[in-house]
Parts: C-alpha cells; sequence; structure tokens
C-alpha cells in the first residue's frame, strides 16, 4: 500500500519543490525521506556533493536512506533513465509497493545545458510510469533560471506549495505535448566561430574522415572521442535513411570539445522521447539512444528548416 501524497496514484507521482535556503531544502526532503523510512519503503537520496552532504549530516547514520551520487547518476538522460528503471524493477520484484527517490536534476544554473534534462522531467512521466515511483525534485530558485523553473512548472504533475501541501501544477502539460511543443532550444557558443569542418551530404565514412583529425586539437579522451565518431556515424546514417536531402554536417572544435551538428530537410523522429529509451521502433530508434549513452551531450531540434541532432564530445571538467 502507498503511503503519503501518492497514496491513491497508480504509477508515478512527480513533485517538483521550490527552495531558496538550505533550511527550506531540508524541510522539504527529510520529511519525505523520513516518512519513506517510516513507512518501510525504499527511501533514495540522489544528491550532488553539496545537497547530499546537507542530507547526511540531518539524518545522521544509519538512517535507513539510500544514497547515491547525483553528479554520476545525472550524468547523462538516458543513463539517468536506465539507472532508474533497473533500480525501480529491482525493489518491485523485492516487494516494494512504493519507492520514494529524491534528487537534483543538473541545469545551466549549475553549468549545465537544459534541453536535454528538459527533455528528461517530460519523458520521466511516461517510462517511469510502470513503477510505483514518489518522486520530489527540489529546485533551488538561487541557482536555477527563470525558463527552467517554468520548465519544471510544466514538466511535474504536482508542486509542493509554501504550506507544504502538495497541489497539481496548472501549468502541467503531458509529455508529448511538451516534448513536441515546448522544450527549449539550444546552441553551443561555438556555433558563433567558423566551422572547422562543413560537408554536404556526406557518406558516413565522409563524416568520420573528416572529423578525424579535429581530435588533434581537441585532445579528449580515447573513449570520448571515439563515441562521437560511433554518434555521428548514427546521425548521417539517420538523415540519409530516415530524413530528405540536402545533408548538412559542420563541426566546430577548442581544446577538449568537439561540437557535431547534422541537419536535414525531414521532421525528425515522431516519437518526442527518440533517444532517451532503446527502442527498435521507428527511424533511427537504437542508434539515437546510443549517441545518448556516448556523448557528453545531444540535442534534438526539429524546426521550419528540417531536423537537427547536435552532438558535443568533451573532456569532463572542460
Amino acid at each position: 500500500m502507498r503511503t503519503g501524497p501518492a497514496v491513491s496514484c497508480n504509477g508515478l507521482f512527480h513533485e517538483a519543490a521550490f527552495y531558496s535556503s538550505d533550511e527550506e531544502f531540508l524541510a522539504v526532503v527529510l520529511p519525505f525521506l523520513l516518512d519513506g523510512v517510516a513507512a518501510g519503503e525504499p527511501s533514495v537520496s540522489i544528491f550532488g556533493e553539496r545537497n547530499q552532504r546537507l542530507v547526511r549530516a540531518a539524518l545522521g547514520p544509519d538512517s535507513g536512506v539510500t544514497f547515491i551520487d547525483g553528479g554520476h547518476h545525472y550524468l547523462r538522460p538516458a543513463a539517468a533513465i536506465r539507472r532508474h528503471r533497473e533500480m525501480l524493477a529491482a525493489y518491485v520484484a523485492g516487494g516494494a509497493t512504493q519507492i520514494r527517490i529524491t534528487g537534483d536534476v543538473p541545469h545551466p544554473g549549475v553549468g549545465v545545458p537544459w534541453e536535454w534534462w528538459a527533455r528528461y522531467e517530460a519523458a520521466v512521466n511516461e517510462v517511469y510510469d510502470e513503477f510505483p515511483m514518489y518522486g520530489l525534485c527540489p529546485y533551488d530558485t538561487r541557482t536555477a533560471p527563470a525558463e527552467v523553473l517554468d520548465d519544471v512548472r510544466r514538466t511535474h504533475t504536482h508542486v509542493v506549495a509554501d504550506d507544504g501541501r502538495r497541489v497539481p501544477s496548472p501549468a502541467y502539460l503531458p509529455p508529448r505535448d511538451f516534448l513536441t511543443t515546448a522544450v527549449p532550444s539550444w546552441t553551443d557558443p561555438l556555433e558563433a566561430t567558423p566551422p572547422a569542418v562543413l560537408l554536404a551530404d556526406p557518406t558516413p565514412a565522409d563524416a568520420r574522415a573528416a572529423l578525424a583529425p579535429l581530435q588533434l586539437t581537441a585532445a579528449l579522451d580515447g573513449d570520448e572521442f571515439d563515441g562521437l565518431m560511433v554518434s555521428v556515424n548514427e546521425a548521417v546514417t539517420n538523415a540519409i535513411v530516415h530524413g530528405r536531402a540536402p545533408v548538412r554536417l559542420h563541426a566546430w572544435t577548442e581544446p577538449g570539445r568537439i561540437v557535431v551538428t547534422v541537419t536535414d530537410h525531414g521532421r525528425g523522429p515522431a516519437n518526442p522521447v527518440a533517444g532517451l529509451m532503446p527502442s527498435g521502433d521507428g527511424p533511427g530508434g537504437l542508434g539515437l539512444w546510443l549517441a545518448h549513452q556516448l556523448c557528453a551531450y545531444v540535442s534534438l531540434r526539429p524546426g521550419p528548416d528540417g531536423f537537427t541532432i547536435r552532438l558535443i564530445a568533451e573532456t569532463p571538467g572542460s
């Protein structure tokens, strides 16, 4: 039997909270976790280093809460979804009737592009809904930009009111409505400079050959560079097979980073969750998911002039 605000919910109960001090953060997170422990529910804290330290200090040892490093868990959305689903499935197999998970999703206020995390916050309403998960996503209004907070209200079914009540979010949009209409656009600053590579209608082999010399400037970790090459191969293949000509590839580089865009004149994948879950259904489903696993950042941007996938490989911390 489920407890708390999610007592009558069958699948995911997805709520957001907003705080502007450490005290406000703890005031919403601690009861969430402790109520779960008291009810015998798996209760999981997935925060970055600073917030995780606050929670650990407040709870003390042997709290019954499971702690997971949020910096690693929330490195890439598709990987976070995969880890979440594996964890949720294991808890359900062990007899859990509700799993409480709270954590902080990255955003520009902590130096991370928001577009694919906005997609994540919307997509989880579908991809976790088969599990009895009660999710709490606290956002720090001191660091999260206004546009992020607006998207949070649109991607969470409930918000925590100032008095602690859980109320439906009036701005909430169903996942596919958000993913097809409201995902914010984003351009890497490197794209304002002349590209190091510009190819028209390349084959996958052409793309790989043209990008190989960029490693001399970028000096990426070998796995990061290899992951980019695999992802570009998939993106160009998808553009040729599922998109419409002409196909254009642009690439930019600087020490520690390579940015690649592949644009065709098609509409892009019909499934707005494409790339966040492994799927053989629809154009390029598995290839897009692979790119989301391998690259430091991926964006999917349909527009009036066609569809663009942006792939970024970088040295961690660059």
